[in-house]
């Protein structure tokens, strides 16, 4: 079997990735909604894999590794390593997780992610009722993430929470001390949340990135009678292009609650420091940045060596993207914790697609799939409408 084509096109915001092969078989694989203009960088790979054996998932990889990097450049390459082991699973007709080295878990625990409340505020009160709402969801979650501080619009809804001038409402920018009244109230939401959710559901939070290594250990040690799951991405995370080993291990040997990182990792050489020099205790790779599915599976692997546990990210990684990462973590060991929820970004998304589950999660978990490949298929009639006028050879 060889690989004739390489093809992308942009399904309601998100670069779909489509390999195709001379035995009529073909894969796909799926970019963040959030990236639509990747598309030109999929198709930079086009002439590197074309006339390669794509059952040969690793081979096809060498020749294109090297060129990827911290998110967001190294979405492309992972998106073609799903679609290879979606095109290998179908060869053989066995899905991705037996590839993989065979499930341990007929279910996979994953966590809101791309399920949430808007927020009427940013007080307490409005952090309670948020969790209210996540409790009630029909989903059933049993971890539940919130972002607060810098990982929120806080630092330009609240003037006062950090020293320095707010740059940005979004995710990303706002960085500096906090202010002992923008610490406190941080302080405050968090045990709003936890007296709603109690000890029947799990509390994470993300966090910046954004702090200072003095505030991330002020504010982790102010919650830890509290009992959180972790606290992400403090120090980096989102489009940080750098792991900064060295402060996150201060924070994490100054307090007991959990520091999470990586999501913008891309290759595991990136994650060699945070894990040899014990500097988190949660790691949360994304595969649709990472590298793909066997990059993270290799990556949990060697955390579970260092003691450290893994909850993937991937709340904007699509239906395609979810079917990985229940592929994927159902062969993960036994320090994997849960994995980032992605919802269909538009929720037409799941008129398009065949062989989800209905619901998709059920008291908090996925039950795993074995149907060959990835285990989802494209509706090519219901999806054509969906596509622009210069994608509609896509599926030819």
């Amino acid at each position: 079997m060889k690989i004739t084509d390489l093809r992308c096109a942009v399904i309601g915001n998100s670069p779909v990735v489509r390999i195709v092969t001379d035995a009529g078989i073909d894969g796909f694989g799926q970019i963040e909604s959030a990236k639509p203009y990747l598309k030109p960088q999929v198709l930079y790979y086009r002439d590197a894999i074309i006339g390669e054996d794509p059952t040969l998932v690793e081979r096809v990889m060498r020749r294109i590794r090297r060129r990827g990097a911290f998110k967001p450049w190294g979405s492309a390459v992972s998106a073609i390593e799903m679609a290879l082991w979606d095109v290998a699973g179908k060869a053989a007709g066995l899905p991705v997780h037996r590839l993989l080295g065979g499930k341990v878990r007929d279910r996979v625990r994953v966590y809101n992610g791309g399920v949430r409340f808007p927020l009427r505020g940013y007080q307490p009160e409005d952090y309670a009722e948020s969790m209210a709402r996540m409790k009630a969801s029909p989903e059933g979650f049993t971890i539940i993430k919130q972002g607060v501080a810098f990982h929120s619009p806080m630092p330009t809804a609240l003037p006062d929470l950090f020293l320095g001038d707010p740059v940005s409402s979004g995710f990303g920018g706002n960085r500096g001390p906090m202010s002992e009244r923008g610490l406190n109230h941080v302080v405050a939401c968090v045990e709003a949340m936890r007296r709603v959710l109690g000890d029947e559901i799990g509390l994470a939070l993300d966090c910046g990135p954004g702090f200072t290594v003095p505030d991330a250990i002020r504010l982790a040690r102010a919650l830890e009678g509290l009992n959180l799951l972790w606290l992400e991405d403090m120090l980096t995370g989102d489009y940080v292009p750098y792991v900064n080993a060295d402060q996150y291990r201060e924070v994490t040997r100054a307090t007991t609650t959990p520091i999470h990182t990586g999501e913008q990792i891309y290759l595991r050489q990136n994650v060699r420091d945070l894990l040899e020099r014990q500097a988190v205790r949660v790691l949360g790779p994304d595969p649709a940045d990472v590298g793909g599915l066997a990059e993270l599976k290799w990556i949990a692997e060697y955390a579970d060596l260092h003691g450290v546990l893994i909850a993937p990210h991937g709340v904007f990684d699509g239906v395609i993207g979810l079917a990985g990462l229940v592929q994927v973590a159902a062969t993960m060991p036994d320090n994997y914790i849960a994995f980032e929820y992605p919802i269909a970004r538009p929720e037409w998304w799941y008129q398009i697609v065949d062989g989800l589950p209905n619901p998709i999660v059920r008291d908090g978990f996925i039950e795993v799939w074995d149907r060959p490949g990835l285990g989802v298929t494209f509706n090519v009639p219901a999806t054509r409408p969906h596509l622009a006028d210069e994608d509609r050879g896509f599926f030819d």
